[in-house]
């Protein structure tokens, strides 16, 4: 591997930290490899009980325990998934309690769309004649409700929000979920050593787990930060490193969690508190979007003096703190690297967890987000970062000077509002071939399969050059903005007809859709799409690709969106090719059921080829 990333900020200064000659990602991936181990590669290795390790050979053909490989393999898989129904119930549950707080009056943040939260309520039965605040705390008990109903009930936002024909075919094979809390205790309790040691048992559990975690976790979460912070709608920003300046206070907001991030653009829009940095001998304070908490901010908050934008996805980290321009890092619930107490040692940074279960390494200071504190914890991060700055203010930066204007925040909600207030056009404009077809790319960023967002930006050129409109979230949307897929003038890379899409309603061919917690709103458009076709979302020119998937988040989504029904593409392959049965399941069998399935491949050409043959099938099963 020559590089570690596509885009040019990442290995200048990829340069810059060897020469120092500090730990960096590129080269643990590298020392690692001599040493992979194939049994954990193909799933058939298992330590989850004292009498492992057990590895599955032709000597030995079941654990200790008996179970055989099929089980073995799921069970792992299984394992994986359960993490990341966790991080995104999480994540859930601290945005519906934010949601409570504020509807008592007791946080800085307020409710942005009234309308969103009316609408969302009186799906749910709730009296919308009252004043918002009153129908925000009951729709926030509503919400913690869900997230907590018992298994053996049925998920509610589920049973609003799905389409009837989806609803019919999980309850004909018992897919329907209740809770993501309650799902998870029950298969996190299955994959235990000998309790659920049959594969097809443990797939149906995984599948219903993902139901519950796109309609109980991941949409709830999405509608509650439109409500507190606006619903994203379509506006220029900037991404890449060359977005940070050594003369400002510059403070990161690092993760998945938008809450202090927010509060810390509110804050920083003071006078006073740029007064403050300014007396230090800085221009300002600025705040900077860094990986899922950054697409967070990015999809609602305009850029402009105060928030600067986006620095890129996790893989980016080490190296932006690298540049010596970062005044804090402020370290959510998920993807802050254990190196990087290292790097703001070196690097003249200051890391401040804001979370409970965040620790890194080196650093003892912390500040566990409360709702009701979010403004004085605000405060108290921007004197920090003020204080960093005086440290720091005459030291080397390193600032690589790529940076991109492109347009985000794209939503449901924006793409029917570009529409007319319709979804007719888009409709039309599928049925006359003009788009050939709608592909999701959820993806995150690795360096498994290649550099740093490779994959992901090859891909995406193939599939829009072939006039397929492209709807990207997770950490791959950083790549592909920082590549300037997400650009309006990206449109001359793509097919004749779809160009002449984004020409008619001045779009680019590559829609910014936010983070990997948009799953549930993709899935929810999808929805909306076949109910005003008439058809079940299964029949429709529609497809998942993860390029570049890294963790259990990804997986988990991957598979809510087989059980939802969709053709899912993951890159990597996942670790289950030791076992043949698994593999089936996954790739065929399961199709006939829920109607989705696991694509694998790596290389860009045939992974687009597969896409392609699924949505001419859909195609012309349309008639269309």
């Amino acid at each position: 591997m020559e590089e570690v990333s596509y885009h040019d900020s990442i290995n200048e200064m990829y340069e810059k930290v060897e020469e120092d000659k500090i730990t960096n990602v590129k080269d643990r991936f590298e020392s690692q490899e001599p040493t992979r181990c194939k049994f954990c590669s193909e799933g058939i290795r298992c330590n989850i009980c004292s009498n492992g390790p057990c590895r599955i050979t032709k000597n030995a053909e079941r654990g200790v325990c008996g179970i055989d490989k099929d089980g073995m393999v799921m069970r792992n898989f299984v394992r994986i998934n359960t993490m990341g129904t966790s991080a995104y119930t999480y994540h859930a549950k601290t945005a519906a309690k934010t949601l409570k707080a504020t509807a008592k009056n007791e946080t800085i943040f307020e409710i942005k769309d009234e309308e969103k939260l009316r609408d969302l309520a009186n799906k749910f039965g709730i009296d919308t004649s009252r004043k918002k605040e009153e129908i925000a705390l009951d729709l926030s008990d509503l919400l913690l409700e869900e997230i907590n109903r018992d298994s053996e009930e049925t998920s509610e936002v589920l049973s609003e929000l799905a389409p009837e024909t989806r609803k019919e075919t999980w309850n004909k094979l018992g897919l329907t979920p209740g809770g993501p809390l309650h799902e998870l205790m029950d298969v996190n309790t299955s994959v235990m050593t000998n309790v659920d040691g049959d594969y097809k048992s443990m797939a149906n559990k995984a599948l219903k787990m993902g139901l519950s975690t796109i309609y109980g976790s991941l949409t709830l979460l999405e509608e509650i930060q439109d409500i507190l912070f606006g619903t994203a709608s379509p506006h220029k920003s900037q991404v890449d490193m060359g977005i940070l300046d050594e003369n400002y206070v510059n403070i990161l907001p690092n993760g998945h969690e938008p809450f202090i991030g927010a509060a810390l653009i509110q804050v920083a829009r003071r006078d006073e508190i740029q007064q403050k940095a300014k007396e230090a001998g800085a221009k300002g304070v600025r705040i900077i979007g860094s990986i899922e908490t950054g697409q967070e901010l990015m999809q609602r908050f305009e850029t402009d003096e105060i928030f600067a934008g986006l620095t890129g996805n996790w893989i980016s980290n080490e190296f932006v703190l690298a540049t010596g321009a970062v005044d804090a890092l402020v370290a959510d619930m998920n993807c802050t690297l254990p190196t990087s107490g290292i790097y703001a040692e070196k690097y003249n940074s200051k890391i401040i967890p804001v979370n409970k279960l965040v620790n890194i390494p080196g650093v003892e200071e912390r500040i566990e987000y409360k709702p009701k504190k979010a403004e004085e914890q605000a405060l108290k991060i921007i004197d920090k970062a003020i204080e960093n700055y005086r440290n720091r203010k005459n030291k080397e930066t390193n600032i690589p000077q790529y940076k991109k204007d492109i347009t985000t925040g794209f939503s449901p909600k924006s793409i029917k509002k570009a529409l007319g207030g319709s979804l007719d056009p888009l409709i039309e404009h599928i049925k006359q071939n003009n788009i050939r077809g709608i592909v999701a790319m959820i993806s995150c960023t690795t360096l498994k399969n290649g550099p740093q967002d490779e994959k992901i930006n090859k891909l995406a050129e193939k599939l829009i050059k072939e006039n397929i409109l492209v709807l990207s979230a997770g950490c791959g949307n950083a790549g592909l903005q920082v590549s300037g897929l997400t650009r309006l003038d990206a449109k001359e890379k793509a097919g004749k007809k779809l160009k002449k899409v984004c020409n008619q309603l001045n779009i680019p061919p590559v829609l910014s859709f936010g983070t990997c917690t948009d799953t549930g709103r993709i899935i929810n458009l999808v929805s909306k799409l076949s109910q005003e076709i008439g058809t079940d979302p299964t029949n429709l020119p529609v497809a998942v690709s993860a390029p570049e998937y890294m963790e259990q988040k990804a997986t988990i989504a991957a598979i809510g969106a087989i059980a939802y029904g969709l053709y899912t593409h993951v890159s990597p392959t996942p670790p289950v090719t030791g076992s043949e049965n698994v593999v089936s399941l996954l790739t065929e069998e399961v199709e006939n059921l829920t109607g989705g399935k696991l694509a694998v491949g790596e290389d860009p050409e045939e992974i687009k080829k597969g896409i392609l043959e699924h949505l001419d099938k859909k195609r012309e099963k349309l008639g269309i």
